[in-house]
């Protein structure tokens, strides 16, 4: 079993390039979480000014909603979120310079094919261990939209937060490849 791969954010692009769909990596560094009103924001302000909004280009958006602090942690839980319902947004924001998103399950060809065109990855993060993952959050600020609750735009600092590479730089896909794996190994 190789050590999983520990990365300080935020990231460039290059940098991600040599990750492969299946590793194992740490993250440490801020992420900026969104979920879908959210998006649906910062799409209309990419609309309508050509930019992403509040500092997010070059950035990694985490696909929850923290909760509010509890059992002495910054963030009582943080669980990753459906990513694929995000999917319409994703190429554009990626387009615009988001270099990397984290969330659970599978997502569009149109977003893997995003990653391959911006040199974006696809981090997953496992889902139903929500307060677990809270362990590694250091600290939580809401950087805009406080009105949206749980949605908000929430900026947290990471501290070797679990993940995998589920779609790499290359559209290398881990649930498209998984299943037919799986099923080799079964009939072996």
């Amino acid at each position: 079993m190789t050590e999983p791969i520990r990365f300080t954010l935020p990231v460039s692009v290059e940098s991600l390039s040599d990750l492969i769909a299946g590793d194992e990596v740490l993250l440490s560094g801020p992420v900026y979480t969104a979920r879908d009103a959210t998006h649906a924001r910062i799409t209309d302000e990419l609309n309508r000014t050509g930019a992403l909004p509040h500092g997010l280009a070059g950035q990694v958006l985490f696909y929850a909603g923290p909760t509010p602090p509890a059992a002495g942690r910054a963030i009582g839980s943080v669980g990753p979120t459906t990513s694929k319902r995000m999917d319409v947004h994703t190429p554009a924001l990626l387009d615009a310079g988001i270099v990397a998103t984290i969330g659970k399950g599978a997502r569009s060809a149109d977003v893997r094919d995003a990653c391959v065109r911006t040199g974006a990855v696809y981090f997953a993060a496992v889902g139903g261990t929500a307060a677990l993952l809270a362990t590694h959050v250091r600290s939580a600020e809401t950087v805009a939209w406080e009105d949206l609750g749980t949605e908000a735009l929430v900026r947290l600092e990471l501290d070797e937060f679990p993940a995998y590479v589920a779609i790499d730089s290359r559209g290398a896909d881990l649930y498209a490849s998984a299943p037919a794996a799986w099923r080799r190994t079964e009939g072996e």
